[in-house]
């Protein structure tokens, strides 16, 4: 028998699932896996290698011809330090407004989408519907990459996509591309009596992190520059730093992570040869002086790509007509639809509910109004899709 859910009520199923990205998501995906089912819809799980979590993949409509894509990650952060006012994983309402983890970030969407399989499928599609529901986007857009290969290697796959990151509804063309590095300055000991005969990490990683900060403030002085964006250049930011033992040792060892979020038509490649650069010239002749060990190791945490859709694609007018609004944006966060532009050739723009400013944050909400805007949308993707092919 089906089961009819509104969305709120699907949200509240969603959010009581914790599927912060260091958990599993496999229950959260066997509930939409099950729901899916009642309506006779069959969905594909794509698993990480250690099968504790999973994409979800499935197709509204007829099967051989591409279709519109409805993309959502199903991880949230952690609240860890956080003080909400409420259970973070129920949702309470309260003054028109839904709160909990992940309902504007973004079980919302999710949760829209799944309250619209029945109309989609009762509409009669002409043009199939994709749902794309991923994994651990919040730690560096990790299981979409495991989808798009499983995408890729479909007959048919989608022509378009819409990822429904929380955008007040408005139609995002473009977004910057993150990298994250891990770096490991490499010294020597010695007690600190006998500083000048060491070499210290940390005085060193903090030479570097000086120098990463002069470069932030270039970028942000001299640009290049994108008005568009709501901060219009490349950012630069050290997040954490750990090392040293106890004061009267010199450190051997420090570690510090930092990003490059750089605008779409630009590469981290040219921001980390100039960091490169200054330590082959400035730091580690120094360094090595004292000890030929004594260095920098680099690795990458995570990457994505930037978006950045030709405001007269196909997928842009076909976003604003069903928001009704005309104008577009270009956003600083990152979403998986730069890999679904990039790595899959989908072309993809970011239209969800809510606001990137309520997500992450202790109290995270989403405005009633929010979800009746993505429902209308979902209105008129489901009238669009029986009577048109895209």
């Amino acid at each position: 028998m089906r089961t009819l859910m509104s969305a709120v009520d699907l949200m509240k199923v969603l959010v009581s699932f914790d599927t912060t990205s260091r958990n599993s998501n496999l229950e959260l995906i066997g509930f939409i896996q099950n729901y899916l089912a009642n309506f006779n819809v069959e969905s594909e799980l794509v698993h990480d290698e250690t099968g504790q979590k999973a994409n979800l993949y499935a197709t509204l409509g007829p099967p051989d011809r591409p279709g519109i894509m409805l993309s959502g990650h199903t991880d949230v952060v952690p609240v860890d330090g956080q003080v909400w006012s409420t259970n973070p994983f129920e949702v309470v309402e309260k003054d028109k407004k839904l709160y909990g983890r992940g309902t504007c970030d973004m079980k919302g969407f999710v949760s829209i989408v799944l309250a619209h399989v029945p109309e989609f499928l009762n509409r009669g599609l002409k043009t199939p519907i994709h749902l794309a529901f991923s994994y651990d986007e919040e730690i560096g857009c990790i299981g979409v990459q495991r989808l798009i290969a499983a995408i890729n290697n479909k007959k048919v796959k989608p022509k378009l996509c819409i990822v429904g990151e929380p955008t007040e509804m408005k139609v995002i063309i473009a977004h910057k591309g993150k990298t994250s590095f891990h770096c490991r300055v490499k010294g020597s000991e010695a007690h600190s009596s006998l500083a000048p005969e060491a070499v210290n990490a940390v005085e060193f990683a903090a030479e570097l992190i000086s120098h990463i900060k002069l470069m932030a403030r270039r970028i942000k002085r001299e640009g290049p520059f994108d008005p568009l964006f709501d901060i219009p250049h490349t950012t630069i930011h050290t997040g954490t730093i750990r090392g040293g033992t106890v004061l009267n040792i010199v450190p051997k060892e420090c570690d510090f992570e930092f990003e490059i979020r750089h605008l779409p038509e630009e590469s981290s490649d040219v921001y980390m040869n100039e960091i490169r650069d200054f330590i082959n010239q400035k730091l580690e002749p120094e360094m090595k002086s004292l000890s030929a060990e004594a260095g920098f190791e680099f690795s990458i945490k995570s990457s994505m790509p930037g978006l950045h859709t030709d405001p007269g694609d196909s997928v842009v007018s076909f976003a604003k007509s069903l928001t009704g609004m005309n104008d577009h944006a270009k956003v600083s966060f990152g979403t998986e639809a730069g890999p679904f532009q990039q790595t899959a050739g989908i072309p993809t723009v970011v239209c969800g509910p809510g606001s990137i400013v309520q997500a992450h944050k202790p109290d995270e909400f989403i405005a009633l109004e929010q979800i009746a805007k993505c429902s209308t949308f979902m209105d008129r993707l489901a009238e669009s899709a029986c009577i048109e092919t895209q």
